[in-house]
C-alpha cells in the first residue's frame, strides 16, 4: 500500500514569493518548513506560522498595510466568499475586511496534493455509491477530495466533473491543477450559485460522477438529491463533525433524508411506550456512504446512512467502521457494533411487544391478514429458509396488518397472549412483506443482488404473460443498476412513484 507523498516543494516556493521579503527569511529559519500549514497576517499585528500542531511568531514586527498590498498584487482577485488563490497552485488566500470592505487580514494557507490521501476509502470510492465527508476544518477533508476526483478519472476512467466553488480543488486560474487528473471542473462565479452549476454539471456534460466541496445551504442539498436521482455517483465533504451534526442540522438533513415529527395516537403511543410526538427520517437519504474524518489518520465510516439514522432517531446506536492510517502506509480495519433500538424497515414495521425477535434457526412465521403468496414470494427472492405455520402458538413470530392490529382482531390478541413477537405492516402489499422479512429476520442479503434478482424475476413474468411489472422501491442507485441490467433485454423500464417509493416499472418494447 503507497504512503503518503506530498507533491515536491515547488509549490511551497511560489507560495513564498507571495509574501514580503523580510517574512520570506524568517519563515526560513523554521523547521521542518514542510509542515508548514498557514500563515496569519492582520494589520497591526505580529505574523504567525501556523505548522502542524503548533504556531509560532515570524519575527516581532508588526504586519503594515504595505505588507498586505504587496501580497494582493501577487494573488488573484477575490470572489464573493473573499477567498483568492495563486494561479496553477492550491494555496488559498482569505481575506478579512473593515466596513469600508479594505483588507486588513489575510490567511494564507497552503494547499498540497497528497498522493495515496484516499486509498484508504479507495473501495468505497470503486463501489459507485454516493460518499458524504464529514470533519472539523483542515481535517484533509478537500485533499481526499482532490485525490479521489483523479482516482475516477484517471484509474476508473470515469467521466467526472468538479463543482469548484472557491477554486478549493482544482486550484487558481482559467487550467485545473493536474492534482485532478483529467477530471473537469466547472468554476462559481459566487458562492451562492454553486447549486446552479451543481445542476448545470449534469444537463450539460454527461458525468457519471460529480464531486462537490463545502455544500451548505438548502439550494445544495435540494440539487444534490436531484442528482442522485438521476443516477450520478456524488462525493462531498457538508459542514458538520458527525452524522448526529448532520441530523440537528434543519438546512442540510435532507443529505440524510430528513427529520419529521409525526404525532402518534394515545394508544400508539403507549404501545411504542414513547411520547406522542416522535421523529422520523422523511425520506431517503442522498448520500448512501458518510464518513466521519476524526484525524487525518482515523475515520469512521456509516456504510448504511438510512439504517444509521433510524436507529439514531429511536435511541439506538448505529454499527460503525472504523479505518486507521498506520506509519508504514497500510490500514488497519474495525468494526463497532451498535445497539439497535428497534428494527428497522424501509417501512418501519412496528412492533407489538417487547420481546426480541427469534434467532436466524428459527423461522416460523404466522400470517394474520397477510398474504401466504406474498410471504413465500419474498421467502424465495430472499433465499430464506422461511416455514408458514398453521398454528399461533408454533409460531416464531407474528406478521399482520396495522388496522387489524387497531381493530384488536382476535388472533391477534390471542398471538399476544401466547407472548410471540408480533410485527405490523401498513399494506398488504409484496414490496412491504419483502422489506419486513429482510430486516426482522436478519436476511444478510447483498442490496445489489436483490434489485438485480427482482429485475430477473420482472422478465420472466412478462416472458409469462404479464403486460407490466412493477418492481420494489430501491434507491436512484439500485435503480440505476436495474436500469443498466435491462437495457440488454427488449424492454423498456422507468421509474415511477414518489419519495422512498420510487421503483422500476417494466413492459416489452
Amino acid at each position: 500500500m503507497p504512503t503518503d507523498q506530498s507533491q515536491p516543494n515547488d509549490t511551497l516556493t511560489t507560495f513564498l514569493k507571495i509574501l514580503p521579503r523580510r517574512l520570506q527569511q524568517q519563515l526560513a529559519a523554521l523547521s521542518p518548513l514542510d509542515e508548514l500549514v498557514e500563515v496569519i497576517l492582520d494589520l497591526g499585528r505580529t505574523p504567525i506560522a501556523r505548522l502542524a500542531g503548533r504556531e509560532s511568531p515570524i519575527g516581532s514586527a508588526e504586519v503594515t498595510k504595505a505588507d498586505i498590498a504587496s501580497i494582493l498584487d501577487k494573488i488573484g482577485e477575490f470572489g464573493g466568499d473573499n477567498r483568492a488563490g495563486i494561479e496553477r497552485t492550491l494555496h488559498r488566500i482569505s481575506a478579512i475586511r473593515n466596513r469600508r470592505g479594505e483588507v486588513i487580514g489575510l490567511t494564507c494557507r497552503v494547499g498540497r496534493a497528497i498522493s495515496g490521501s484516499a486509498d484508504i476509502i479507495r473501495d468505497l470510492i470503486e463501489s459507485g455509491k454516493s460518499i458524504l465527508l464529514l470533519g472539523r476544518p483542515g481535517v484533509g477533508k478537500t485533499t481526499i477530495l482532490r485525490e479521489t476526483a483523479r482516482i475516477l478519472a484517471d484509474d476508473l476512467q470515469k467521466r467526472v466533473v468538479i463543482v469548484d466553488t472557491s477554486n478549493e480543488i482544482a486550484g487558481d486560474g482559467d487550467i485545473p491543477h493536474p492534482a485532478i487528473g483529467k477530471a473537469r471542473r466547472m468554476q462559481v462565479t459566487h458562492p451562492s450559485e454553486q447549486h446552479q452549476v451543481m445542476i448545470e454539471a449534469v444537463e450539460n456534460h454527461m458525468p457519471e460522477v460529480i464531486i462537490i466541496d463545502e455544500m451548505g445551504t438548502t439550494l445544495e442539498a435540494e440539487a444534490a438529491r436531484t442528482i442522485a436521482e438521476r443516477g450520478v455517483q456524488l462525493i462531498a465533504t457538508a459542514h458538520g463533525n458527525t452524522l448526529q451534526n448532520l441530523m440537528l442540522n434543519p438546512t442540510l438533513n435532507d443529505l440524510v433524508g430528513g427529520i419529521q415529527s409525526v404525532t402518534l395516537g394515545d394508544e400508539e403511543a403507549k404501545r411504542r411506550g414513547t411520547q406522542k410526538s416522535i421523529l422520523e427520517r422523511k425520506a431517503p437519504p442522498t448520500f448512501d456512504i458518510l464518513i466521519e474524518i476524526q484525524e487525518r489518520t482515523k475515520l469512521q465510516i456509516h456504510t448504511d446512512v438510512g439504517t444509521a439514522v433510524d436507529l439514531l432517531l429511536r435511541g439506538g446506536e448505529p454499527p460503525l467502521e472504523q479505518r486507521l492510517r498506520q506509519e508504514d502506509g497500510t490500514y488497519a480495519r474495525e468494526h463497532i457494533q451498535g445497539t439497535a433500538a428497534a428494527m428497522l424497515t424501509d417501512e418501519p414495521a412496528e412492533q407489538g411487544t417487547d420481546i426480541p425477535y427469534p434467532p436466524r434457526e428459527s423461522r416460523g412465521i404466522y400470517p394474520i391478514g397477510v398474504s401466504r403468496k406474498h410471504i413465500t414470494a419474498a421467502a424465495q427472492l430472499l433465499n430464506l429458509d422461511l416455514s408458514i405455520v398453521s398454528r399461533v402458538e408454533d409460531a416464531d413470530l407474528i406478521l399482520t396488518l396495522k388496522k387489524l392490529y387497531r381493530t384488536r382482531n382476535p388472533k391477534v390478541r390471542a398471538a399476544e397472549a401466547e407472548g410471540i413477537p408480533l410485527f405490523v405492516i401498513k399494506d398488504n402489499v409484496r414490496e412491504q412483506v419483502e422489506s419486513c422479512l429482510v430486516h426482522l429476520l436478519e436476511a444478510r442479503v447483498d442490496p445489489e443482488e436483490l434489485a438485480i434478482i427482482d429485475a430477473q424475476n420482472a422478465l420472466r413474468r412478462l416472458d409469462e404473460g404479464e403486460a407490466e411489472v412493477a418492481l420494489a422501491p430501491r434507491n436512484a442507485f439500485l435503480r440505476h443498476l436495474q436500469h443498466e441490467y435491462l437495457d440488454a433485454f427488449p424492454v423498456t423500464s422507468k421509474s415511477a412513484g414518489e419519495k422512498n417509493r420510487r421503483h422500476l416499472v417494466v413492459k416489452k418494447k
